[in-house]
């Protein structure tokens, strides 16, 4: 497997464990609908590798060596709330991600580092659902051919 697969195994592997102070019932690779989902599948979320930015850090020919990737993934979360607590469970998505994925920075030893480089909601636009959006920065290296 590649380390890009290796490491979106890891980020979805490490917000299934989480229990506390939430516990995602749903966790996939696929996009789906908030509206889709059953009361009992909140909070849930998918996992998808976006945009990845590749500079080479040996000398000579391009075709192989060592290389730096830069990887965004895009973390898509839903909570279902009433008027009183929806913010406050966008909230604790948010925490509860950021939290987890900081415990291993090297994405189970994949990657150099791994950082939240942004999170933003739906601002209460799909309610009773509340959506978060969570961008996570992983850069790590590998050698051509194998990532």
């Amino acid at each position: 497997m590649s380390k890009r697969e290796d490491i979106a195994g890891d980020i979805i592997t490490k917000l299934d464990a989480v229990s506390s102070p939430i516990e995602f019932k749903k966790i996939t690779r696929e996009p789906f609908e908030a509206e889709e989902l059953a009361d009992p599948q909140f909070p849930s979320c998918f996992i998808q590798t976006g945009d990845e930015t590749r500079e080479p850090l040996s000398i000579g020919d391009t075709g192989s060596g060592t290389y730096r990737g830069t990887i965004d993934f895009l973390i898509v979360a839903f909570v279902k709330g009433t008027t009183t607590n929806i913010d406050t469970a966008r909230n604790q998505v948010i925490e509860v991600v950021e939290e987890t994925l900081d415990s291993d920075i090297t994405r189970d030893g994949n990657a150099i580092d791994t950082q939240i480089v942004e999170a933003t909601t739906d601002e209460g636009v799909i309610f009773p659902y509340g959506g978060v959006r969570i961008i996570v920065r992983v850069i790590y290296e590998f050698t051509r051919g194998s990532a």
